[in-house]
């Protein structure tokens, strides 16, 4: 089992970014004047991000789109202090759903967010996004994409290697042993992120407790089924034995996400299990002529099985305090255009939240689009806990058992006991 130093690295420069953005967001929500916007942008939407400001600003001379880059906890913190201070931003990226300090059903209930009904585009979100951007029927967010969680791969390093993508766990296993003595690791894991752990747990648990028993989560609110006993032990078993398979980098909790993208991008590790967001990133940083194709995680030997996790991303809301509320109305609206979501789909390598005509879905997301077509996709285990404290007993327990200080069985314990206390 690997050290704890790297963590508490980690821990550390969070804490000395989380200083540094408390001390750049003193002003109060249009203090900077009427033509200032303040948005929040979780980092791994950067580049969408910074593309649909670029498209606003050039269509509306004048207007300053100040667009906050931030890793999942320290926005998280600065969120709650903010919006608590009267500081935050006035839009705001929001997470879908519930289950984590900065989601939408956690923020409503004090009156943090503002209501969209009335906006043009409501109407438009699919139904299928209603549970996690509505609240009692209010639309609180806007979905920018429908993302999913995958292998994404480097194809050029898997021809170099001489292996095709996995299809079934045996091959999965397979695939590492093939591209280690290719000298790269089959996939490159940034676990030094806490938000990064989460995601080969979702992959697996998709086809795991759901493809045999869909109403899993309804039967977890209802006390007739619980993290301990159910498949999420086989989900966290299988994690492990990819790590013990030699199928990671070194030091995963070393591994920042930024340096992962860098991995796969350059080719020194054949693919990472990320969100469709990271393409975006990985298209930046690859050489000309690079490309990347997306597959299911494969979490069985029975690939008529598998199931993708699908679901609302990019989701952002107006902070109900603004002082610059009609600006704040222009840009999200704006957002909400075929021209923007498309452009931010396309540049973070997602699909749009609302499907329109236009739409040109890049070829590396043809399998997720498929399962996404054929009704395979189940939503991010966490938008449905009914409580931020299960997935941070996740995160974190994730990362204590990479650093050998707890069992699988006392991770799901806890987030068990933070279930229910929820």
């Amino acid at each position: 089992m690997r050290t704890t130093t790297h963590r508490l690295a980690a821990v550390a420069a969070a804490t000395a970014t989380l200083v540094l953005v408390a001390a750049c967001s003193t002003n109060t929500s249009g203090s900077d004047g009427d033509d200032v916007l303040r948005v929040s942008v979780t980092a791994s939407d950067r580049e969408a991000m910074e593309a649909v400001i670029a498209l606003f600003e050039a269509e509306h001379e004048g207007i300053d789109v100040r667009g906050e880059f931030l890793d999942t906890d320290p926005m998280q913190a600065a969120m709650r202090t903010q919006l608590s201070a009267g500081t935050a931003w006035d839009v705001m990226f929001v997470w879908p759903g519930n289950g984590n300090p900065g989601a939408m059903e956690v923020l409503e209930p004090n009156g943090y967010l503002a209501d969209l009904s009335d906006r043009p585009w409501a109407s438009d979100i699919p139904a299928g996004l209603a549970p996690v951007t509505q609240v009692d029927g209010v639309t609180y967010l806007l979905p920018m994409a429908f993302s999913g969680i995958g292998a994404i791969y480097n194809e050029q390093t898997l021809a170099g290697a001489g292996v095709e993508p996995p299809v079934n766990w045996s091959e999965l296993l397979e695939f590492c042993d093939a591209t280690a003595a290719a000298g790269v690791p089959a996939f490159a894991l940034g676990n030094q992120a806490d938000w990064v752990t989460q995601l080969i747990n979702y992959a697996f648990v998709a086809t795991l407790v759901y493809a045999e028993n869909p109403d899993f989560d309804q039967q977890m609110r209802d006390g007739g089924a619980t993290f301990v006993g159910s498949q999420w032990e086989t989900a966290m078993a299988k994690y492990l034995e990819m790590d013990e398979r030699g199928c990671f980098q070194d030091d995963p909790l070393g591994t920042s996400f930024e340096s992962s993208i860098t991995q796969v991008a350059s080719g020194a590790a054949a693919g990472l299990v990320q969100g469709t967001w990271a393409l975006g990133g990985l298209r930046d940083e690859a050489a000309d002529g690079t490309t990347f194709t997306m597959r299911a995680l494969p979490a069985t030997d029975d690939p008529a099985a598998q199931l993708m996790p699908g679901a609302a991303a990019g989701t952002y809301a107006i902070n109900a305090a603004t002082g610059v509320m009609d600006l704040a109305t222009q840009f999200v609206d704006f957002m909400a255009t075929p021209e923007a979501m498309n452009t931010f789909a396309e540049t973070g390598g997602s699909l749009p939240a609302v499907p329109n005509d236009a739409f040109d879905a890049p070829p590396e997301l043809a399998e997720f689009i498929e399962y996404q077509s054929d009704g395979r996709t189940v939503p991010f285990m966490d938008q449905l806990w009914p409580n931020p404290q299960v997935q941070s007993a996740h995160l974190t327990g994730v990362q204590e058992i990479f650093a050998g200080q707890r069992t699988p069985d006392e991770v799901l314990a806890a987030m068990d006991t933070a279930y229910q206390e929820g």
